[in-house]
Order: C-alpha cells, then structure tokens, then sequence
C-alpha cells in the first residue's frame, strides 16, 4: 500500500476519534422550547381539564387530555419526614411529600465498582433507584383535588407502610404499601368519598419513577424507560429526546413524550444495570415522561470523581389515568405491583412470565442491531455464562470458555473455508483465462465458471459462510454486555470491570484513556488479516485496504466494555492457530503449501482459446 492511501486511512481514524467533538461545534444543539411560566414553577406539571368534565369521553380522547409539556405537582411547605422499611435484599425510604417511595437501596449492589483509575475513591453507597429525583414514587400529580397541600401521614403497618392524606370535601386518600421478597412491593391506592354527594376527579397522572444516572460517571446514554402494551414493548432513551438529525447533527430537542391509547399494561425506569416498574393491575390511558434536570454533583463528588458528568438528566415518567366520579360514602381502588431491583434476566423473565407481560425486555437485549434476533443469542449466551459460572469458572474465564467451544464448533467449516480459500488463489491464472475468453458472454461464463469449481471442489462463497455464522454469536456478546449485571465487577487479568473499558491509566496532557484490550485485539486482527488467504478477482488496492479494516473496529469499539474486545481478542487468536495448524498439516501432506494437486492439467486448461 503507498503513503498516501496509509496517509488516508490514519486520517480517517483520527476523524473517526473527534467525530462528536467536531459535529457539536459545527451544528451547535439548538435551546428548547421556553417553558411557560406554569412550567417554572415546578420542574414537572400538566394542565388538566376541570374535574369531571370529561367522564363520558372515549378513551381515546381522555387520554388526550395531558398532551402540555407540565403536569402540576404541589410542592409541600412543611420539612420533609421519612419512615424506612428494610428486608435482607432492600432499604426502602418513604417520605411526608407525596406520599410515596422516595427511594429504594439495593443492599447487595454498591453505587459504583471502584476501578484502576477510581480504586479507593469509590462513594461507599449502595445502587439506589430514584435517587435525586425531585418526586417520589407513585405520587399524585395533576389533578389539585387529589394533593391539597402535598402533605401525607406516615404510619407502619405490619407488612409496610401506609400513607394517609384528608383533602377538603371529604376526600381521603390511602396509599397502602406492602414490602414482599424478590424486590417487589404491592401498592393499593384508595380514594375514599366520605362525603354525602358524589366526588368528580379530573384526570390525574401515577408517577412511576425518575430514570436517575446510576452514579457520578454515567453518562447517560443507558438511561431511559420502557413501557408495554398489549405484547409490544416501547424503549425511549437520550436518543429520542436528543432528536438529533441521522443520529449525530443536533436539532430542536424535544422535552416530553407521550404515547398509548388505554393500553399502557406496565411502565419502567431504568439506568444501565437497575430498575423500577411498575405493573398496573388495569392498563393506564397514556403514558408521559418529561426530561428534567438532576442536581448537580457536590464538591465531594466532584472531588471523588473529576470526571463526573456535571449536568446529568433524568426522565420522569409517569402513568395517565382518566377522570373518575366517586359516588358518596364509596371508594375507588387501583392496585399496582413494584419491580424495584437489579436487572437480572432470570429474576425479569420469572415476574413477566407471572405477570404475563414482557419484562424481560428491560434487559435491552432486543433492541440492539436486529431486534429479537440478537436478543435470542443474547440470552442464549447469558444463560451459558450462568451455567459455567455456576460450575466456579468466574466470568471472565466463561467468556474465554464459550469462544472456545464457540471456535470448536465451527472448527471443521472454518478449516474447510481456508483450505477453499487457498484452492482458489492457485486456481486464479485459469479463471482470468476463462473470464477473458467468455467476457462477450456472460451467461456461458457463469456457466463454465460454475463447471470449473465444481471439478476443482472449490466454493467461491465458502469464505463468507464461517463470518456470517458466527456474526450472531458476536451481535449477542454485543447486547448481553452492555446491561448484564453478572459482569459488573466482574475482574480479568488487569480488567477489573467486564462492563468497562479496562482503563490503566489516562495518557499525559492529552486525558485520554489507555485501553490495552482493545488495542490487543486490533493486532490480532491486522495479524489474522494478513494471514487470511485473499479473495480471488479482489484488486490488490482493494485487498491492502481491507487488511487495514481492523484499525476500523479499533476505533468503534476503543472505549467499549471489555468484555466484548474479550470475547474477540480470544477469537482472532484461535483463528490464528487454526490457520496455521491447517497450512501445516496441509505442507506436511502435499509437501507444499495448500492447493489443488495438478491445477496446471485439468480439462478446462487442456482447450485451447
């Protein structure tokens, strides 16, 4: 390859480097919308119509009713009072200010693994769901009637807790909540009318959760929520609200999402490894999230993590129920089952198979590359990964284990393809010869063509059929990891996070990371492609620049978790073994390299043109 096409490629990697950095400057994001002032008073309110207006609408037009950015949520003016609940699995805090779940601290799971650069300045918290989020858990909002002043009444009960608020006209509202094993919490909403005329509610909003970041570091990128109807599963991340133009040119952002037309069936908040979701024993009419800003890091924090992210983002999402009339001295109920954990397959797949919803989906292995294709290998791999662990083998050496029994399996094929592979090159002087004689007919080329490979035993396809084999094997690995909490913390030699980049340290004045896995596999990568047999008919440019494809990877996949660059790394070393246990078996019984026995004498060769 000459300079200037080598000059090219490393341009084009560099590029690849500063992309965003370059597009950011170049298409600035353009500011949102300006909120109106019902908006500024509260970072998330919705205008609803009056109370009982709209009871005989259809549902369709009930859930209409809350399409404004803002749904009113009272800010109480008295300090805020907690009662903690907690069981050997989780610390669940319930505040005066709404009457719901403030927060809930996984006791098994800490809020960050410290890792080579963080080592001994991890927050010695644990993970918690909710956290910074300006309003609790299944908190009123909307319609005033069911607020008043914000203020509730705590009490334990045997099994829980219960939230108790008297409104003017003799409405009282019951929130009961039952704490139950595996991360679940049962929750009944009551209204009661103790009055002696009937009550009208306009329609009203159950918050769900705040997707939070899941510590200082995050980014944000695996925040988002996911909500169901019927078997159909919705998932909105920073992506959506970014609404930026072909995935990378910022445009007008968008702040609130709504969708459903009474047929939300379940709701969930999640960051990469955690979530909260919620089951409604009826569906809702619609479901919204508004985009709000988080607290920003403390000096302790920031001390701790320079390079925490100083403006995180939440989405608070909530359920939309229509307008109810309550006849006097009665009450009205709505019940509600709380998934409030890790995002652990077998524990997802267990609740959604109980509740015959789709939770498992939480996991985002479907929504990765090719939807349900890759979420299948995905799980396939997850499960094998729990097996072997299961037998002591820890999670790195699983991975190492699966590539190699992966590598075993299509072992046979790969050789073959080589070996094709290699029969083709030698056989290239008579395939020129023959595409020159036939160039003015191509249908009798084909033909011929087809003739010859098939006496010299030779697929000029062969090559392609191991790479497209073992491709959803990769796609898997590529989905599994990114939210599979089995590897997080999960060590490996120097990784010490299967789920991060293996960082060792960041490179003077420049602040970049050092990340030997990656770059491990891109060597192993230019070395397979230099040893892989070439093509045959690839014009030589073409085949150099192919060789330097690898460094391509290197860039996309630089600051991905290492549990991938894992994963290949032990791929292409295996396939270099093997291409070179094959040209030796291949010399030691021909007595020269690979390749049809008399190629020179076949029948093709003894016409003449």
């Amino acid at each position: 390859m000459d300079r200037k096409a080598i000059s090219v490629i490393a341009a084009s990697i560099v590029l690849l480097f500063f992309w965003p950095i370059l597009v950011e400057k170049i298409y600035p994001p353009k500011p949102a919308p300006p909120k109106s002032a019902a908006a500024a008073t509260s970072p998330a309110t919705t205008t609803l119509s009056p109370a009982g207006a709209t009871s005989a609408l259809p549902a369709m037009a009930q859930a209409a009713l809350t399409n404004l950015a803002t749904a009113t949520i009272v800010k109480p003016g008295t300090p805020e009072q907690t009662l903690v609940v907690s069981n050997e699995v989780a610390r669940y805090t319930f505040t005066t200010h709404g009457g719901g779940l403030r927060t809930v601290e996984l006791l098994k799971y800490p809020e960050s693994v410290a890792c080579n650069l963080q080592k001994g300045t991890g927050s010695g918290r644990v993970a918690t769901l909710n956290h910074k989020a300006p309003v609790a858990a299944m908190t009123l909002a909307g319609e005033p009637l069911l607020q008043g002043d914000g203020v509730f009444t705590l009490t334990r009960t045997a099994t829980g807790v219960r939230a108790e608020k008297r409104l003017p006209g003799d409405l009282v509202v019951v929130k009961d909540f039952q704490i139950s094993t595996n991360y679940m919490v049962d929750c009944t909403l009551r209204l009661e009318n103790r009055s002696a005329i009937p009550m009208p509610l306009g329609a009203h909003e159950v918050i769900v959760g705040t997707a939070t970041p899941m510590d200082p570091l995050d980014d944000g990128s695996k925040v988002g929520f996911y909500w169901g109807k019927d078997r159909e599963v919705k998932h909105i991340t920073l992506t959506w609200f970014k609404n930026a133009t072909l995935g990378c040119i910022p445009s007008t952002p968008r702040t609130v999402y709504q969708e459903g037309t009474s047929n939300v069936t379940w709701a969930a908040v999640h960051n990469q490894f955690f979530a909260m979701a919620t089951l409604p024993k009826e569906p809702a009419s619609s479901v919204v999230s508004r985009e709000l800003p988080l607290p920003s890091p403390t000096g302790e924090e920031l001390a701790a993590n320079p390079r925490a992210t100083l403006k995180p983002i939440g989405y608070q999402t909530s359920m939309v129920y229509p307008s109810v009339t309550i006849p006097s001295n009665q009450a009205f109920e709505r019940h509600f089952s709380i998934y409030a954990g890790p995002k652990e397959y077998s524990q997802l797949a267990k609740l959604g198979a109980q509740f015959n919803f789709e939770l498992d989906q939480i996991m985002g292995f479907d929504q990765v590359l090719f939807g349900s294709f890759s979420g299948f290998f995905a799980k396939m791999l997850l499960l094998a990964m729990n097996g072997l662990h299961a037998l002591g083998i820890t999670y790195g050496l699983t991975i190492v284990v699966i590539t190699v029994l992966i590598k075993g399996l299509f072992w046979p094929l790969t050789q073959a393809s080589t070996r094709s592979m290699k029969r083709m090159q030698l056989l290239q002087p008579q395939m020129k010869a023959m595409q020159e004689k036939y160039k003015d007919d191509p249908a009798k080329l084909n033909k011929k063509m087809m003739e010859f490979w098939k006496e010299n035993k030779v697929n000029p396809f062969g090559g392609c059929l191991p790479v497209l084999l073992q491709m959803p094997v990769f796609i898997g690995f590529f989905a599994m990891i990114q939210t599979a909490i089995e590897l997080r913390g999960a060590s490996f030699l120097w990784a010490c996070d299967l789920t991060k980049p293996d960082t060792l340290f960041l490179i003077p004045y420049l602040q970049f990371p050092f990340n030997p896995m990656p770059l491990l596999m891109g060597v192993t990568m230019l070395w397979q492609a230099r040893l892989q047999p070439a093509a045959p008919g690839v014009d030589p440019m073409q085949a150099n620049m192919m060789k330097y494809m690898p460094l391509m990877f290197l860039v996309m996949l630089y600051n991905f978790s290492s549990g991938l660059t894992l994963y290949w790394t032990v791929q292409n070393l295996l396939s270099i073994l093997q291409m070179k246990l094959t040209r030796a078996q291949d010399q030691k019984s021909n007595g020269k390299p690979a390749g049809p026995s008399t190629p020179a004498t076949t029948g093709h060769d003894r016409r003449k043109p």
